[in-house]
């Protein structure tokens, strides 16, 4: 809300002649520029190099005839030395009755003070924007976290370490892209409105076109559409976008996140676990990553068999009924929802015995195919699909597959996912027609994957929840 003394000086300024809301300001450097080039500066130390930087006025200090002024931008601080000689009488009061959050630019020399303090000897300057609220107070205007995350804008005023997360997240996107262009890969865009939404198990949120006068879907998935511009010949595509799933908030899971996809033909699912360690060795180093978990190749490997039967001593592939599971972890003083499907059942099983243990990367690999409705069979274990998903800082990050390009398997798939609807499974993979179209025209052998990018980052920057790592995310 405006501050009433804020707006009185800004009604001051306008008519002292100052535009407090100036058009622009070219020739602005980045304050890290300035750190970059004298940091090495003797205390006392003088130049003749001259910077304009802009920025918000963070701190004020001095007295009489001069004035310590911080600026602070997007790489870091910097101060400001104001002298009334240097500037003028009527320059020097306005640039200090100035207040706190005001935005400002100014023209300056690099020096060094005495007490060995990077400075900018102001020459020139010019007010940018007038800011009409107070800004939050450094160490205490943001301790409510729904505050934090309503006004980001203001948490990025308040709190360096958010400007430098958010930094950090736009690198880590960036290194990325670079890496996938590196490797032929093309980028591109699909659909987010969707007549029919499919590439995952989940509820979709739904909205009404009314130029078509018929529902659309916000897509849950970009796969299948990626898939199908494999068919037409592309080869080797990614799509950094919005995926939205109708689902429930927690520390892992917004309504609305960004996946990274890539489907690459003529691989399989453990070229595209090659890949992943590379891609992820290759944004830790970008990044500068220093914490506790341990990116370096190789990373472990095990089957959902194995990983289940080690934390729970059930062998889900012994129990490939809902029934004979759920007594085998009564058994094990495990309970279950008795209501679910045995998929669910097993998927339980996995997202709370086994994910959460798994803090270095670990490979999860060989699926039921209950739970893989895209995935290619195994050629020894016709239950089973060649699908992993990538575990670390105890949540999943990736999901990958051979891809089904048998159109009468992934038909059949289709109609048991039809079937499950029917008996009251919503987070099921509707029948896409349009799909085993593309698949009749033959795709080549495919690898594929999913990378939850929000997640990536939180297990980058340490963060335990998906709604610090997201500028804006959903809320109640």
């Amino acid at each position: 809300m405006a501050d009433d003394d804020r707006r009185a000086k800004l009604e001051r300024l306008r008519a002292a002649g100052i535009d407090p809301f100036p058009h622009s300001f070219p020739g602005v450097l980045p304050v890290e520029r300035i750190h970059s080039e004298h940091d090495s500066l003797e205390p006392g130390q003088e130049t003749d190099a001259r910077y304009r930087v802009a920025g918000r006025l963070s701190q004020r200090r001095g007295h009489g005839g001069a004035a310590f002024i911080d600026l602070v931008d997007r790489s870091g601080r910097i101060q400001l030395h104001a002298t009334r000689d240097t500037l003028g009488e009527d320059s020097f009061e306005t640039l200090t009755s100035l207040d706190l959050g005001d935005l400002i630019g100014a023209d300056g020399f690099a020096f060094k003070t005495r007490r060995g303090e990077l400075s900018l000897r102001v020459e020139d300057w010019a007010l940018l924007a007038k800011s009409l609220a107070a800004p939050p107070e450094k160490f205490h205007g943001l301790e409510d976290v729904e505050t934090r995350y309503r006004h980001r804008e203001l948490d990025l005023i308040a709190n360096e370490e958010s400007r430098e997360l958010f930094i950090l997240r736009s690198k880590v996107v960036s290194a990325i892209r670079r890496w996938l262009d590196d490797r032929s890969f093309l980028e591109v865009e699909t659909p987010i409105l969707q007549r029919l939404y499919g590439g995952a198990l989940a509820r979709p949120f739904v909205t009404h076109y009314h130029a078509l006068d018929r529902d659309f879907y916000l897509r849950i998935a970009d796969e299948l559409y990626l898939k199908r511009l494999i068919v037409g010949g592309l080869e080797k595509v990614y799509e950094i976008g919005k995926d939205f799933r109708n689902e429930g908030f927690s520390r892992k899971h917004q309504p609305e996140f960004t996946m990274l996809e890539w489907y690459e033909a003529y691989a399989d699912y453990v070229k595209i676990a090659n890949e992943l360690e590379e891609l992820v060795e290759h944004v830790v180093r970008e990044v500068g990553y220093k914490g506790p978990i341990d990116f370096s190749r190789p990373w472990r490997r095990t089957t959902l068999r194995d990983a289940i039967a080690e934390k729970t001593g059930i062998d889900i592939l012994e129990l490939r009924d809902a029934k004979s599971l759920l007594t085998a972890a009564r058994e094990k003083g495990i309970e279950l929802d008795p209501g679910e499907s045995w998929p669910k059942l097993v998927d339980s099983l996995l997202s709370h015995h086994v994910e959460p243990e798994l803090q270095n990367p670990t490979f999860v690999m060989d699926y039921p195919v209950e739970l893989s409705p895209f995935a290619k069979r195994h050629r020894s274990h016709n239950d089973l699909v060649k699908r992993f998903e990538c575990f670390a800082g105890g949540m999943e990050f990736s999901n990958a597959f051979t891809e089904l390009n048998d159109p009468d398997d992934q038909r059949a798939r289709f109609e048991e996912q039809a079937r499950q609807q029917a008996a009251g499974d919503e987070e099921v993979q509707p029948f896409d027609e349009d799909y085993v179209f593309a698949l009749e025209h033959g795709m080549p052998p495919t690898g594929g994957i999913g990378i939850g990018i929000d997640r990536l980052v939180m297990l980058l920057s340490g963060r335990d929840s998906i709604r610090e790592v997201q500028l804006f995310p959903a809320m109640r």
